[in-house]
């Protein structure tokens, strides 16, 4: 099948986000609109393994829910920067630990439906201490469960974001 895109409109320019809107010509030939919202920098993010076997979260606030959520260290990349740089820079801003090895997982597009965002995913282990550097607006709890702790957390809704279950089930599935 094909789609081809026959007007794009951008609608919106801000500090970390763009959107468009596009008249696209569907497979038979009718013309359709879809709404982008487009990251000009893809991301990275870490499930960070601690000695004991635990996984180390983030807990932050998240402006979009208005919640305080629970997830893995991320961040966007810096220009030119590669992914395994970004994840190793944000777990030690974030958590003020250094991964002593990285194992990569997979690329993930979070919101399919409407944004072009990519997430590098990884695995971190053989942590070890470094510091933390917080932006001057992050404010960030840590905190560690096991591996069941956090499925568990997940059924009963506690655990939302999504790079954060992906990385978990993976976890599971490669490490158990």
């Amino acid at each position: 099948m094909s789609y081809k895109v026959l007007e794009s409109n951008e609608t919106y320019r801000g500090k970390i986000v763009r959107a468009t809107v596009d008249k696209i010509e569907m497979p038979d030939g009718r013309p359709a609109y879809r709404e982008t919202v487009i990251r000009d920098k893809n991301a990275a993010a870490v499930l960070p393994i601690l000695e004991d076997g635990k996984i180390l979260f983030v807990r932050q606030y998240r402006h979009a829910f208005g919640e305080m959520l629970l997830e893995i260290p991320a961040g966007v990349l810096d220009d030119c920067e590669i992914p395994e740089l970004c994840v190793k820079r944000e777990l030690e801003e974030e958590t003020g630990k250094k991964a002593g090895k990285l194992e990569f997982l997979c690329e993930m597009y979070p919101s399919v439906g409407f944004c072009n965002e990519v997430i590098s995913l990884f695995f971190a282990f053989e942590l070890k201490e470094g510091q933390q550097k917080l932006d001057e607006d992050e404010f960030i709890e840590l905190e560690s469960y096991t591996l069941e702790q956090a499925l568990e957390m997940i059924a009963n809704g506690e655990i939302k974001d999504g790079k954060t279950i992906a990385a978990l089930f993976a976890y599971k599935s490669r490490h158990i």
